[in-house]
């Protein structure tokens, strides 16, 4: 119960006395500054209000605040016992968010009012949640954005195997969430996107360049020639020296 526009000196015995019906309730105040007592650690508090926007795994909050997994964890525990985020499991992943109860809304209200943070989810539409990655539309638009980056990054340096946990900690993403996101931008896997411009682009430097076939396989991302030979025939069919042939080329 919050009693409204009540004097600062009281004028008559019910407000006192509805004060003091309020203040009597002990357990309630002992609740209360518990859950305070919980957000009393600046570090708990970013952990909550992250997960006041999106949905993340222990790895993927360790990657965004530059921590171990561990320590992480050690955060969370007392968050989750209190009622204030929940979780779920996905595999072998767990993931958090916070719960939907009206404490959870008002401690994210008050941290965002009381340090002028602002809030990506600013409407009710705008909070629905996407249901190809089980995220806020608008924060799955910032997600998109840094796909969108990481697929550049990777077009940029097509010689260079770079594994998705390594994109995932560079760029501060889940690497579900990575996964998941890419394959609905670009209509398929990160390996499979990626096979197929590299071979596009070895098609291209055996078209029009005189490079050696070993030093076009490192240029797409392949140490040895034989495994780039056995891509580029199960993608067109032909080794990459038929195709050089087939072209009219004689290097």
């Amino acid at each position: 119960m919050i009693i409204h526009n009540l004097p600062n000196e009281y004028d008559g015995h019910g407000e006192r006395s509805a004060i003091q019906k309020e203040i009597d309730k002990v357990e309630d105040f002992q609740t209360i500054a518990e859950v305070f007592r919980q957000l009393g650690d600046p570090t708990r508090v970013r952990i909550f209000w992250i997960l006041c926007h999106c949905e993340e795994c222990v790895a993927g909050i360790a990657g965004m605040l530059s921590m171990s997994s561990p320590a992480v964890s050690h955060h969370l525990r007392p968050l989750r016992d209190n009622g204030l985020i929940i979780s779920r499991r996905d595999g072998k992943e767990v993931y958090y968010r916070a719960a939907d109860t009206e404490e959870a809304k008002l401690l994210h209200t008050m941290i965002e009012r009381v340090m002028l943070i602002a809030c990506p989810i600013n409407s009710e539409e705008e909070a629905k949640l996407d249901s190809s990655a089980n995220l806020p539309t608008v924060y799955r638009a910032e997600q998109e954005k840094t796909v969108r980056a990481i697929h550049d990054y990777l077009m940029e340096h097509l010689d260079q195997r770079i594994t998705t946990s390594e994109l995932a900690r560079e760029y501060f993403i889940n690497p579900t969430t990575l996964k998941t996101i890419f394959k609905s931008i670009y209509g398929t896997s990160i390996a499979a996107h990626m096979k197929k411009h590299r071979m596009e682009r070895a098609a291209e430097y055996l078209r029009e360049t005189d490079r050696s076939i070993a030093d076009i396989a490192q240029a797409v991302g392949y140490d040895s020639q034989s495994r780039f030979g056995e891509a580029f025939k199960e993608y067109y069919g032909i080794l990459p020296r038929e195709y050089r042939q087939k072209q009219g080329k004689k290097y």
